[in-house]
């Protein structure tokens, strides 16, 4: 691929055509917000290895993270409705990967998630998401009131 040259790859996602769109140190992806579409995560991470020579470390945490964020970002934020799109974006910096995941839900308070860790909630199914998201990558923020988590990993 020529430095600075855009290249769309059409992906077929459960009868839906989704478009990457690529170059050099950009890339986006669209998902509808249908759960079974978690699983493109996969590739896309693989594609990133190759690229970046990722360790298996710092691939493994991406995939998690990013499979925890994409996943909140159908089931909780656009609620399954599979007319809503989920936008993957990544970003390569100087020594860091940056990935923004969005959803057109209306978004959450991320100072007001339950500590996992607490005694009322360590029994609790689900909810550790966003703490294990925070454990994994070099840097987490929320945007957009909630609605976009941006992951950093030093690369």
């Amino acid at each position: 691929m020529p430095e600075g040259g855009i290249v769309y790859i059409k992906l077929l996602l459960s009868h839906t055509s989704t478009m990457i769109r690529m170059n050099s140190h950009y890339a986006m992806l669209q998902l509808p917000s249908q759960p079974q579409n978690v699983a493109q995560l996969e590739v896309l991470v693989k594609n990133l290895v190759c690229k970046y020579k990722l360790s298996n470390e710092v691939s493994d945490n991406i995939l998690i993270t990013l499979t925890e964020a994409v996943s909140n970002a159908i089931i909780h934020g656009n609620r399954c409705d599979c007319s809503k799109m989920v936008i993957i974006k990544m970003k390569k910096l100087k020594d860091k990967l940056a990935i923004q995941v969005s959803d057109q839900g209306c978004g959450f308070t991320y100072d007001e998630l339950p500590d996992p860790t607490s005694p009322d909630n360590i029994h609790r199914p689900g909810g550790r998401g966003v703490f294990i998201m925070q454990r994994l990558c070099d840097r987490l923020s929320f945007q957009n009131g909630g609605s976009t988590v941006e992951m950093q990993f030093k690369i």
